[in-house]
């Protein structure tokens, strides 16, 4: 996923905010809801509460979170695009949601008031902002002692492979890896965020990799290709990678999802969780 979270900009979204990429964050969600769900149980998040989705696109997170915390909770759901939360308020009216606080506002602007959320989560979002320790400032400044951040993002992005490996495939993930930083993202953020987080009051209290596998045909396989088939384009036209690129990854790519000998490896994701002291 790249993702930029900037000004209201939309052309600050790299993969685009058009209706191809509002379906392929729905199925992402879908294919990464378990993981999602695991690290929400394990930071206590619960009914009653107010947690913040920081960089919550078109709000797939956000419902569910609504459902967690129920009528007596509230959800603050931001996001840079406004497209997308104009989403997700008309999905919330259609469901009849009335707990969820949709706001179009960048990551680096947050200005809660302090002491006045229970919990907030963000999901590949710090390793798009230019600034993840202002981003992570801020948040921590909203959070009630003893409030939670859980945070899922990449550290060594570049792990992410085809067994047996591709040159072809590694060579375009390396372009993938070029544009991401020319943004100002770091797909190694993770790295940093222990750090960042102490410096800002918080006290890690979790930090575990997940790393998955997926065969071809499977949910999970389909997720870089749809990954893939949007974001191609966008490297071409930035000039990262030549159209003779382009059809030789695409060539490779078909070619091995139709071969149930291989597999791919995800980059990894780490689940970091910390309590506000």
């Amino acid at each position: 996923m790249i993702r930029r979270m900037t000004a209201s900009h939309e052309q600050e979204y790299v993969l685009g905010t058009h209706d191809d990429e509002l379906v392929r964050l729905g199925f992402q969600h879908r294919v990464w809801s378990e993981q999602a769900y695991s690290i929400w149980e394990r930071a206590g998040f619960a009914p009653g509460q107010s947690l913040l989705d920081l960089g919550c696109g078109p709000g797939f997170a956000a419902f569910d979170l609504a459902q967690i915390v129920g009528q007596t909770g509230r959800i603050i759901a931001v996001d840079a695009s406004a497209r997308f939360i104009g989403h997700l308020k008309v999905q919330q009216a259609a469901r009849g949601v009335q707990n969820i606080d949709a706001r179009v506002l960048d990551a680096h602007q947050v200005d809660l008031p302090p002491n006045s959320i229970d919990g907030a989560y963000m999901r590949w979002v710090l390793c798009f902002v230019s600034d993840p320790a202002a981003v992570v400032a801020n948040v921590a400044r909203a959070l009630r002692p003893g409030g939670v951040l859980a945070v899922q993002d990449y550290h060594n992005y570049k792990a992410i492979t085809l067994g047996p490996r591709s040159d072809v495939f590694d060579r375009t993930i390396a372009v993938v890896e070029q544009a991401w930083r020319l943004r100002g993202g770091d797909p190694d953020v993770v790295g940093r965020l222990p750090a960042i987080v102490e410096r800002c009051g918080l006290r890690v209290r979790e930090l575990r990799p997940i790393l998955r596998v997926a065969r071809p045909g499977s949910l999970l396989w389909h997720w870089p290709t749809t990954f893939f088939r949007n974001f191609l384009p966008t490297l071409v036209q930035m000039g990262l990678l030549t159209a003779t690129d382009r059809e030789a990854f695409e060539s490779e790519w078909a070619a091995r999802s139709a071969d149930r000998n291989t597999f791919f490896c995800t980059p990894p994701v780490y689940d970091l969780i910390a309590v506000k002291s």
